[in-house]
């Protein structure tokens, strides 16, 4: 049975939820599934924005069938070639063989990647600026490369100042039934996971965004239509003001995260030592990581946000502890960057791990290393507990 839901006059949701689905790009864990969005446009002519998942598959056909409702379905216009969204184009033309495809220049080499069907005569390449009309709405293309894929492309409809995103401004989370953001608590329910989408999926990106988001404010945006998560018709300026803020890499939270690996307790203790005498000091927003059960997607996000980490690991085969390590090379590979860190390490009989995290954060842009990292042999004791405590100092007077 088909659900859908109408979204402007005009304009249809067509996507579908996967609950069952445990990672996204089978490495990101999601506790509440995820959303594949796509939009039908019912003009004189129909324009489907994006297809879905397999996952979803006869959900979102049945979706388009019912919306047609007896019509054809005249075009398609794939603003991103991820599966995740192109899986079923080749399903939508055996279904509808006349529909003609929108897409850019480094759209239609990646469709013959992914497909063996036959592009000739079907397929309409669009560029930055150029419009079509669908009968009353005229459409505007905005090339948004690199977020994140390099085709990636967003649609602006002039009539009903909608963008169609790609994956910006998306989160993972399944649709519950409310598919517009003031629907739901989004501060409450659903920030923690655009951040952690956000950071993990397009973090690396950051100019690119930024790029996109000066493009986007010379358009009058009165709604934004993501393929994954809920479509924004109120407070755009909230989630562009997130964008904003974590394309340039600046801390949404002036507090400090807590991530400590930690074999035997030891480093953990000397970790709760640290986190009680920030507390004493008045730092209030204190995140704290066992980074052995916290998926790296999680320990990403909050890196995004707070402005102070303190990384805690002990030595491990005279290197750095290996989910430590792990945690480090994603910091990198994903450009964070504007963060002060310190570092605290341990090791029984050779005490490496201070020194070689702070080598391995001291490679990345930007980052302020403090001085007054701490090393301890085996276990915290009395003799060290001041020179934990100037730490502490250090950072609670900058974060207050």
């Amino acid at each position: 049975m088909h659900c859908f839901r109408k979204v402007t006059e005009d304009l249809y949701w067509v996507g579908a939820s996967d609950r069952r689905i445990e990672l996204f790009e089978n490495i990101f864990p999601l506790s509440d599934g995820v959303s594949y969005n796509s939009y039908l446009l019912m003009d004189e002519k129909t324009v489907l924005f994006d297809a879905a998942d397999y996952a979803v598959g006869r959900q979102f056909l049945e979706n388009v069938q019912a919306v047609l409702n007896g019509r054809t379905l005249d075009y398609l216009v794939v603003n991103h070639m991820e599966p995740d969204h192109c899986a079923m184009i080749e399903d939508l033309v055996l279904r509808y063989p006349e529909v003609q495809i929108i897409g850019n220049a480094k759209t239609f080499p990646m469709i013959s990647q992914f497909f063996s069907f036959d592009l000739e005569g079907r397929t309409i390449t669009v560029k930055e600026g150029d419009t079509f009309s669908s009968g009353k709405h005229t459409l505007h293309f905005v090339m948004a490369p690199m977020v994140h894929w390099p085709e990636a492309m967003m649609t602006y409809d002039e009539t009903d100042k909608v963008l169609f995103s790609a994956d910006a401004f998306g989160t993972f989370k399944a649709l519950n039934g409310n598919i517009f953001n003031d629907e739901v608590d989004f501060d409450r329910d659903w920030l923690d996971e655009a951040r952690r989408y956000y950071t993990n999926i397009v973090g690396k990106y950051g100019m690119q965004v930024q790029n996109v988001l000066k493009k986007a404010a010379s358009l009058d945006i009165r709604m934004l239509c993501p393929l994954h998560g809920p479509i924004w018709r109120t407070d755009l300026d909230y989630i562009i003001g997130k964008y904003d803020t974590w394309s340039r890499y600046e801390p949404e939270v002036k507090g400090v995260m807590i991530a400590y690996a930690s074999m035997y307790g030891n480093t953990e203790n000397m970790a709760d030592v640290f986190a009680a005498m920030l507390a004493e000091e008045g730092v209030k927003d204190i995140r704290m990581h066992n980074i052995s059960k916290t998926h790296v997607s999680e320990l990403i996000a909050d890196s995004f946000k707070y402005s102070h980490i303190v990384l805690a690991a002990p030595t491990y085969n005279n290197g750095i502890y290996p989910l430590m390590d792990n945690y480090l090379e994603d910091m990198k590979a994903l450009a964070l960057q504007n963060r002060t860190v310190a570092v605290l390490g341990n090791g029984t009989w050779a005490p490496q791990s201070t020194k070689l995290i702070t080598a391995k954060v001291a490679e990345m842009k930007n980052m302020t290393l403090l001085d007054t990292s701490v090393t301890i042999k085996s276990s915290l004791k009395d003799a060290q507990l001041e020179e934990l405590k100037s730490v502490s100092r250090q950072i609670a007077e900058e974060v207050l």
